[in-house]
């Protein structure tokens, strides 16, 4: 018995041309070998010569072996063998090409309009120092990896039911590392630990601070906040456990101390606080072939018209800009700005070089298997996430995010290390794409997880907050799901907790970048 021949499928509703002139378009359904693709007239556009999975590439043109493939119309890599039209286009058949850029600087520089209507509010939680947070926080802060084990044994006697007398505070969160002793305080990993954990002493989201110690270690607690100008009205305690006589008096002083916080952080309350109060952080994980064309420029949108207000965004890892880097100097308000991310590009080069890596090998299976080939086509989806304002400030690690409109920060692409980064500089809410499935959370931090496709959306539900699939699905348009995730940012920095939050996730990802020699 012979298989049935595929009916013809319509090219436009098949598949999906990013760019005129493309080589490619993206799979909207599984294509099987042998099917039919027609165009508009009717007339037979091409036939699939292997079967391509959906979120993967179909040539529609003819590529010689060591051509540029093109995808929203960048080159995406070279063809290792010739295509032809119909062909499945993936790591069988592309690889990696050096790609040379004429770097420009603010030629393509966009301030969003402000949009028509009422401005925008969410209820925050004013601190004292003017910031807003979007929660209300304990944080038990450790100097160094000895003090670790302390810092979770306190934050476990404040689960559960504990603080029912206390609504108006979110919990009591440990925020643990692996470092802080056996480096150099001054060397570039000792300084970004620094500025990690200092970020996340003064956040708005944290209303009230235990910083733990184990007493000899290089990083002291009174580093981790001596000059900053913390808000008046956010207790602090420092605890030594060689001071304080061990693990056990220690746990115990840090549960008084904590409880003695307690009735002063409920009593805080949510006002009404401007839209340009918030500072958002943009991450993907588990990127996919839909990820550049559903809930990445969402999220620009989002991002667009958040900074049309006059608040913050912030775009990371840098591993996965690579390729895409020149769309953004673009962008960039000066000569400076631009040059700043072209030097984070040129370091990441050398650090990878020098792990006898290269930036290509960012792309991970799950990326593969959704549908990405090579680290020049996951960049160009991933800066989506950035929209089309002008790029006002590019951060180090953690650094504070100063700057009102669009930034960029230099994180590595492994998520919690990245997000970490994002939180440390200040961001209050942070929105992650996904197309494979993430369960990450951030706290102190609310995490918004949004789909790339509806089946990962329908296999996670309990896991994702929104579905951007619906715009290849063609039942929302990308602007009705950009104005929806913008939607959903104002609901959650009001109070909504994400799905991330009611799992109670965010406490095991917090993870600095660690640099450097440990001695």
């Amino acid at each position: 018995m012979t298989s049935a021949t595929p009916s013809p499928l319509a090219l436009g509703e098949a598949t999906l041309l990013l760019r005129e002139g493309d080589d490619v378009v993206v799979a909207l359904r599984d294509l099987q070998s042998g099917a039919v693709l027609v165009s508009d007239d009717g007339a037979p556009a091409l036939t699939v010569s292997q079967s391509v999975p959906r979120g993967h590439k179909l040539a529609v043109r003819h590529v010689e072996a060591g051509g540029a493939v093109h995808k929203y119309g960048q080159s995406i890599g070279a063809a290792t063998r010739d295509i032809a039209p119909g062909d499945h286009v993936h790591s069988h058949n592309l690889g990696m090409a050096d790609v040379e850029h004429s770097y420009e600087f603010g030629t393509a520089r966009v301030v969003p309009p402000v949009p028509s209507g009422p401005r925008p509010t969410f209820q925050g939680y004013r601190r004292a120092d003017g910031r807003v947070g979007t929660r209300n926080y304990i944080a038990i802060l450790t100097s160094v990896n000895c003090s670790a084990s302390s810092a979770k044994l306190i934050a476990e006697q404040f689960r559960g039911r504990v603080l029912e007398e206390y609504p108006h505070v979110d919990g009591v969160v440990a925020l643990t590392h692996q470092s802080g002793c056996g480096m150099v305080p001054t060397s570039e990993g000792g300084q970004m630990l620094l500025r990690t954990l200092r970020g996340y002493a003064d956040h708005p989201n944290v209303a009230g601070l235990l910083v733990l110690g184990l007493g000899c270690e290089m990083l002291q607690v009174d580093q981790l906040t001596v000059g900053l100008d913390l808000p008046t009205n956010k207790p602090v305690t420092q605890l030594t456990i060689q001071e304080t006589g061990g693990i056990r008096r220690t746990v115990r002083a840090g549960v008084e101390a904590i409880e003695a916080m307690l009735p002063q952080i409920d009593a805080l309350r949510r006002e009404e606080c401007d839209v340009s109060e918030l500072v958002l952080g943009l991450n993907c994980g588990g990127s996919d072939g839909y990820s550049g064309i559903t809930a990445n420029p969402a999220l620009g949108l989002a991002s667009d018209r958040l900074v049309a207000y006059g608040g913050r965004s912030v775009l990371a890892e840098t591993p996965e800009v690579f390729g895409a880097e020149h769309l953004l100097t673009r962008r960039a308000v000066s000569r400076e700005v631009g040059e700043r991310l072209l030097a984070r590009i040129e370091w990441w080069r050398d650090y990878t070089e020098r792990g006898g890596g290269t930036l290509d090998n960012n792309p991970s299976p799950g990326n593969k298997a959704g549908g990405l080939t090579t680290i020049l086509e996951k960049s160009l989806g991933a800066v989506a996430k950035g929209g089309s304002a002008e790029l006002r400030a590019v951060y180090q690690y953690a650094e504070p995010i100063s700057e009102p409109g669009f930034g960029f920060m230099d994180t590595p692409g492994y998520d919690p290390v990245s997000v970490t980064g994002l939180v440390a500089g200040g961001a209050n809410v942070v929105v992650f794409t996904t197309g494979r499935g993430s369960v990450l959370g951030c706290k102190p931090t609310p995490s918004i997880k949004v789909s790339t496709n509806t089946q990962t959306y329908l296999r996670m539900t309990e896991d994702i907050d929104l579905n951007a699939g619906r715009v290849v699905d063609g039942t929302a348009s990308l602007e009705e799901v950009g104005l929806e995730l913008f939607a959903k940012i104002l609901a959650v920095a009001s109070g909504e907790q994400t799905v991330s939050e009611e799992l109670d996730l965010g406490q095991d990802e917090f993870i600095p970048w660690q640099l450097g020699a440990v001695t």
